[in-house]
C-alpha cells in the first residue's frame, strides 16, 4: 500500500470521527431541547388534570356547605325528622352523583345517611376539624374497595356554635372514567405517598418506594424500574405494561387545595426521535459534503495529473475551438431571429384568425349596416317634407328614428373595431356578459340568416373574469362560428349559450349538429371536419382558441352530446385572484 493510499485513508478516518463526534453532540443538544418542550408540554398538561380534578371535586365541597345549612338539619340534631332527613340525602346524592352523604353530631356519632352507614371510610379527622369550626377533607376506601373523597362541612346552630358536620363523600372512580386511557399517563398520590386517583387504572394503590424514586405495587415484587437524571430533568426507566411509557419524563406539581400531589410520566420517545433525526441530518450533510469534497480532491488530483497531457493539445485545438464558438454564436443569433419570427407569427395567426372572422362575417354585417342607412335615409326625407309642411312634431318623431338608428351602426361599428383590434397586453379583468353580448352581436346577422334558434339565458349582472376583452371576443365568436357551420346540414338548429358559476366561471356552448369526431384532436393544429378546399376549413380557429384561453389560466374542452358538440370555456374569477393575492 502506497504512502498517499495510507495518507487519504487516514483523514476519511479521522474526518468520519470527528461526524461522529458532531452528531453525537447535536443528538445531545437536540435531546436536552426536545425535553425541555416536552416538560413545558408536560407541565401544561398535568397542570390541565388537576385543575380538572379540583373543579370537579370543588362541587362536592360547595355541596357540603350548602346542605350544612338546610333548615332540616337542626331537627335531625334534635333527633326528629331523621326519616325524611335521609331521603332528602339520598335524593340530592341521586341528583349529583355523591356517593354518601352523612350528618353526626357534635360527637361524631351519624345521625342520618342516604346510603345508612359510613361504608368503613374513617371520617372521624374530617368531623374532628369541622368540629373546630373548618372544612375538612380526605380520601379513603370503602369496604367495597371504592376510593372515595370526602369533604366535612361544619353545622352553625343560631349562635355561631359547631353542633355537628356534613360529610360530602365523591365516588373518585366515576370523576376519573371520561379521562382514563388519555395521554400523558398522570397519577395523583396522597400524604401517605399513596397513587389514588389516576388515568392508568394499573397502578392504583401503588405506593412510594422509601426515600426513592418510582413506585411498587401493593402486593407481589416490584416491576422493573430505573430512574436517572438529564440536566433538570428527570427520566424513569418503567417496566409496567403496554400502556406505561417505557422511558418518561417524570413531572410533579403539588396541589395542597386537596393534599394531594399530581405526577405525570410524558413519553420521551419522541424527543429521542426528533433528537435522533436532527443529528441524522447534520451526519447526512456532513458525510455528503465530505464525500463531494473528496471526490473534488481526488478529480482534482487527476486532472492534475492530465493537466501536462492536456496542455500539449490546447494549442492545435485553438483554432478549432474558435472556429466552432463562431458557429455556436451564429446558430444562437438564428435561434434568437427564429422564435422572434415565431412570436410574431403567432401574433399575427391571432389576428388572422379575427380577420378571417370578420371576412366571414362581412355579408351579414354589410346588410346590418345597410338596412339602418337606407331607413336613415328615408327617415330624413320624411322629416324634410313634414317641416315643409309645418309639422314639426313629426319631423322631431323621424329625427329620434334617425338619432337610433345612428347609435345601433355606431354599436355594431364599436364590436367591429374592438373585435379586429390587435390586443397584447396582460390579463386583466373582464365583463364576461359584456364579451358574449359583442359576439352574441356580431354574429347576430348570420344566426337570422342560417334560421338558428339562439337559446340564452343572460344574466343581469356583471361576472368579472381574467382575461382579455378582444381575445376573449374572438374565442367566443370562433367557438359560435364552428357551431353555425356544424349546423348547416341539421335539419334542427339551436345553439344554446349557459353559464355556470361556481369557484370558476364556465361558458358552456353547445349545438345540434353531428358532434366531434375525434374530441382528442379537436385542438391540434390544421386539424379540422370541414370540407377540404373550404377557406374556413384550415384547422386552426380551436388551435388558437385553445392558446388565448390557456394564457388566461383557464381550460377549454370539447365532448359530444347525446346531440351535437359541447365546447365548455372555463375563466378564473378575478375575485378570487383577489383574495388570493391579500
Amino acid at each position: 500500500m502506497s504512502d498517499g493510499v495510507i495518507r487519504r485513508l487516514a483523514i476519511v478516518l479521522a474526518f468520519l470521527a470527528a461526524v461522529a463526534a458532531v452528531a453525537g453532540g447535536v443528538w445531545r443538544y437536540g435531546y436536552f431541547q426536545a425535553l425541555d418542550q416536552l416538560a413545558r408540554q408536560g407541565a401544561s398538561d398535568l397542570a390541565l388534570a388537576s385543575d380538572r380534578l379540583t373543579g370537579q371535586l370543588q362541587r362536592y365541597r360547595e355541596l357540603a356547605v350548602l346542605v350544612a345549612d338546610h333548615p332540616q338539619i337542626g331537627a335531625v340534631l334534635a333527633g326528629e325528622d331523621v326519616a325524611a332527613a335521609e331521603a332528602l340525602f339520598l335524593e340530592i346524592a341521586d341528583k349529583t352523583a355523591a356517593q354518601d352523604i352523612l350528618l353526626t353530631n357534635a360527637e361524631g356519632l351519624v345521625m342520618a345517611g342516604a346510603r345508612g352507614g359510613t361504608n368503613g371510610v374513617d371520617i372521624g379527622p374530617l368531623v374532628q376539624r369541622a368540629m373546630q369550626g373548618a372544612l375538612g377533607w380526605g380520601n379513603g376506601e370503602t369496604q367495597s374497595g371504592a376510593r372515595v373523597f370526602a369533604y366535612a362541612a361544619p353545622v352553625f346552630d343560631r349562635n355561631a356554635d359547631v353542633q355537628g358536620a356534613i360529610v360530602v363523600s365523591a365516588d373518585l372512580a366515576s370523576i376519573e372514567w371520561d379521562w382514563v386511557g388519555s395521554n400523558p399517563a398522570v397519577f395523583f398520590t396522597d400524604a401517605s405517598d399513596q397513587v389514588f386517583i389516576t388515568n392508568r387504572s394499573e397502578i392504583v394503590f401503588w405506593t412510594r418506594s422509601d426515600d426513592a424514586a418510582g413506585l411498587v405495587p401493593p402486593q407481589g415484587l416490584a416491576l422493573p424500574f430505573d430512574s436517572y437524571w438529564i440536566g433538570r430533568h428527570e427520566v424513569w426507566q418503567l417496566g409496567w405494561g403496554p400502556y406505561l411509557p417505557e422511558n418518561a419524563l417524570h413531572i410533579t406539581r403539588q396541589l395542597p387545595v386537596i393534599g394531594m400531589t399530581g405526577e405525570a410520566l410524558v413519553d420521551v420517545a419522541p424527543a429521542r426521535r426528533l433528537a435522533a433525526l436532527q443529528a441524522a441530518a447534520l451526519a447526512g450533510l456532513c458525510l455528503a459534503f465530505g464525500a463531494l469534497l473528496f471526490l473534488a480532491t481526488e478529480r482534482r488530483r487527476t486532472l492534475a495529473q492530465a493537466n501536462a497531457l492536456l496542455e500539449a493539445r490546447v494549442a492545435e485545438r485553438t483554432a478549432a475551438l474558435s472556429q466552432t464558438n463562431a458557429q455556436l454564436r451564429q446558430e444562437a443569433e438564428e435561434r434568437e431571429e427564429a422564435q422572434a419570427a415565431l412570436a410574431r407569427a403567432q401574433a399575427d395567426l391571432v389576428q388572422a384568425g379575427k380577420l378571417s372572422a370578420l371576412g366571414q362575417m362581412s355579408a351579414g354585417l354589410s346588410h346590418e349596416l345597410n338596412q339602418p342607412l337606407m331607413a336613415i335615409q328615408n327617415y330624413a326625407e320624411n322629416a324634410v317634407a313634414f317641416l315643409e309642411r309645418e309639422k314639426p312634431d313629426r319631423a322631431r318623431d323621424n329625427l329620434g328614428r334617425i338619432a337610433d338608428m345612428a347609435r345601433r351602426m355606431g354599436r355594431i361599428i364599436k364590436n367591429l373595431r374592438a373585435f379586429s383590434r390587435q390586443e397584447s397586453e396582460p390579463a386583466v379583468r373582464v365583463d364576461l356578459v359584456a364579451v358574449l353580448d359583442s359576439a352574441v352581436e356580431l354574429l347576430s346577422p348570420r344566426i337570422k340568416r342560417d334560421e338558428v334558434t339562439l337559446i340564452y339565458d343572460r344574466p343581469s349582472a356583471n361576472l368579472w373574469v381574467r382575461g382579455g376583452e378582444v381575445r376573449l371576443g374572438q374565442v367566443f365568436v370562433n367557438l359560435m362560428s364552428n357551431a353555425l357551420d356544424a349546423m348547416s346540414e341539421s335539419e334542427m338548429r339551436e345553439l344554446r349559450l349557459e353559464i355556470a358559476q361556481g369557484d370558476d366561471v364556465k361558458v358552456h356552448f353547445s349545438d345540434t349538429g353531428p358532434g366531434i369526431d375525434v374530441p382528442d384532436k379537436v385542438f391540434d393544429p390544421f386539424y379540422s371536419t370541414k370540407e377540404v378546399g373550404r377557406a374556413e376549413g384550415m384547422g386552426l380557429g380551436l388551435s388558437i382558441s385553445y392558446g388565448i384561453v390557456q394564457s388566461f389560466g383557464g381550460e377549454i374542452r370539447g365532448s359530444n352530446r347525446e346531440r351535437g358538440a359541447l365546447f365548455t370555456v372555463e375563466l378564473r374569477r378575478w375575485a378570487d385572484l383577489a383574495e388570493a393575492a391579500e
